[in-house]
């Protein structure tokens, strides 16, 4: 993901969520060298995912797929392209919230291995309130 691909990964965002990222959140994670990934198909971004590294641990900050393309494999490859980032960096294990209402999200992440660890209450912003979001964890295997 590069500054030229901001105004674009906006809209994408903007359309699969009704409480977005502005385009502020996705400058400041390139900034601070955050693991930013698009997914691109004859110039045009079909999705994106981002992951912080630190202190031997991950998480996955954001992954999304434009509604378009979804059921395409594309959310799998992208969180495949981050977990391999993850092994490169010696990453011990791997965090992430996601809403409990988000089935399909959910069900990849058990597929490739990640457990929920807790539950976090009013995390999400959400119409008429606030949505509880679960965490969910992945343990890589260290190399050596």
């Amino acid at each position: 993901m590069s500054h030229d691909d901001l105004v674009h990964v906006s809209a994408v965002e903007r359309r699969c969520y009704e409480f977005p990222w502005n385009q502020g959140v996705f400058r400041d994670c390139i900034l601070a060298g955050y693991i930013c990934v698009v997914l691109e198909a004859d110039g045009k971004i079909l999705g994106y995912s981002i992951l912080s590294i630190a202190a031997g641990e991950a998480h996955i900050l954001n992954l999304c797929v434009d509604t378009e393309y979804r059921h395409f494999g594309y959310g799998e490859h992208l969180l495949n392209e981050l977990l391999a980032r993850a092994r490169l960096d010696n990453v011990q294990q791997v965090f992430l919230e996601v809403r409990p209402t988000n089935i399909a999200a959910i069900t990849l992440y058990k597929k490739k291995g990640f457990f929920q660890i807790a539950r976090r209450p009013a995390y999400y912003q959400a119409h008429g309130g606030r949505e509880d979001a679960c965490v969910l964890a992945l343990k890589l295997r260290s190399h050596g």
